[in-house]
């Protein structure tokens, strides 16, 4: 049996990068999957078909996770569309780098916005579907960066580190229902994103990096495999560093 064979999971922000990964190891283990992103558009018309090639279901929503209505509506379309949520994967979020002196007011709203508050609304509209089933599994992706900071990324350490504090405090509300909240802490992890720094940065990060590579998607997804499946059900509150020995 496939360790999320008969599991619906739903995933923020999986049309590109860690989230999309998420999305396809998910649909490899039988998870039927529901994802979201702010458009649906060709890339998640594309994943659809990716998705449900495994033998699942799966459907884009196009949705705003850092609005609290939007994500009650996604909540709802995906209750009615799959039956249930067992797995939650928060996923979505942006990066505004500049250091403080220079980082405007929006840039620091934005980011706590888009990748802070998500967590709270996603969470907080999930909840009660997980509470009358007593099960379910909540993901949140934070950063090593959320849990040892970073020149230049004083908003989105800040809206990392907050997801630590809200994870710690959601597996202790909802514990005793059945229902975990842990998180995941990339380090170097190869995407769109970090393609774009400089080769010098890059080679920086890696000599930092006790096993001396980047990370893969595929490295952090597997940890959600982890945290989405059975084999962590006795797994509450906690942050597990995916970096290579980054953060130790």
């Amino acid at each position: 049996m496939k360790l999320l064979e008969g599991k619906t999971a739903l995933i923020t922000g999986a049309s590109r990068g860690i989230g999309r990964t998420i999305a396809l190891k998910y649909a490899q283990e039988g998870a039927n999957v529901a994802f979201s992103d702010l458009f649906y558009d060709e890339r998640a018309t594309f994943l659809e078909k990716e998705l449900t090639a495994f033998g699942v279901k799966a459907k884009a929503y196009a949705s705003d996770a850092s609005s609290f209505a939007d994500s009650e509506k996604l909540i709802t379309n995906v209750l009615t569309d799959f039956g249930t949520i067992d797995i939650l994967v928060n996923n979505a979020g942006i990066t505004r780098d500049n250091l403080l002196l220079r980082m405007s007011e929006s840039d620091w709203d934005l980011v706590i916005k888009i990748n802070l508050k998500s967590v709270f609304n996603l969470t907080k509209a999930v909840q009660r579907t997980m509470i009358k089933q007593k099960s379910g599994s909540i993901i949140n992706m934070s950063s090593v960066v959320g849990v040892e900071g970073n020149p230049g990324q004083s908003n989105y350490s800040a809206s990392k580190a907050g997801i630590i504090g809200f994870t710690k405090s959601i597996a202790q509300e909802l514990g005793s229902r059945n229902i975990r909240c842990n998180a995941i802490a990339p380090g170097f992890i190869e995407t769109e994103m970090t393609s774009k720094l400089p080769d010098d940065v890059k080679n920086k990060w890696i000599q930092d990096i006790p096993m001396k590579r980047v990370g893969t998607t595929d490295d952090v997804a597997n940890v959600a495999i982890f945290l989405g499946s059975e084999l962590s059900g006795y797994v509450n509150g906690q942050v597990i560093n995916v970096c290579g020995g980054m953060q130790t």
